[in-house]
């Protein structure tokens, strides 16, 4: 499961459908819907929310709007109709971690896709995040360790 920080524009079409997927696991997650997952590093930031349901639909809607852009039928009744309208503190180097590793991935499955972003040094975040000074999260560490749903 990756909830990208970034904004949903930068990613290709493959990448923009697996987080669609990915965030609505985490919706289904976080409203107690299903037995994996549960522990996901990815969903710390959510749960520290005083509604970590409403942030995540608020995540979604972004991620919705963005396929509307590109003219994709994503189901938006699928969404939460839970409101949230804060946004989540997350760190310059969080963000520029997820980019390089975005990039690595999109120079494998999606090159000419790679090539249009290369030139970006920092990209936009998702509009939920509130980007501040700070390194890589710790929960990201856990991420690259976690073996899947417990």
């Amino acid at each position: 499961m990756r909830l990208w920080t970034l904004h949903p524009r930068y990613l290709d079409a493959k990448g923009l459908v697996a987080l669609w997927r990915e965030a609505l696991l985490a919706q289904k997650v976080l409203q107690g819907m299903t037995r994996g997952y549960t522990r996901h590093p990815q969903l710390l930031r959510f749960r520290e929310q005083a509604d970590p349901v409403g942030a995540v639909a608020a995540y979604l809607r972004e991620v919705h709007q963005e396929a509307l852009r590109r003219n994709y039928r994503f189901d938006a009744s699928r969404i939460s109709a839970a409101t949230w309208s804060g946004s989540i503190r997350e760190t310059t180097g969080q963000l520029l971690h997820e980019w390089m590793h975005f990039l690595g991935k999109t120079a494998v499955r999606s090159p000419d896709h790679h090539d249009s972003l290369i030139q970006i040094a920092r990209p936009t975040p998702h509009p939920l995040f509130s980007i501040v000074n700070g390194e890589v999260q710790e929960w990201e560490r856990l991420v690259q360790k976690y073996d899947g749903p417990k």
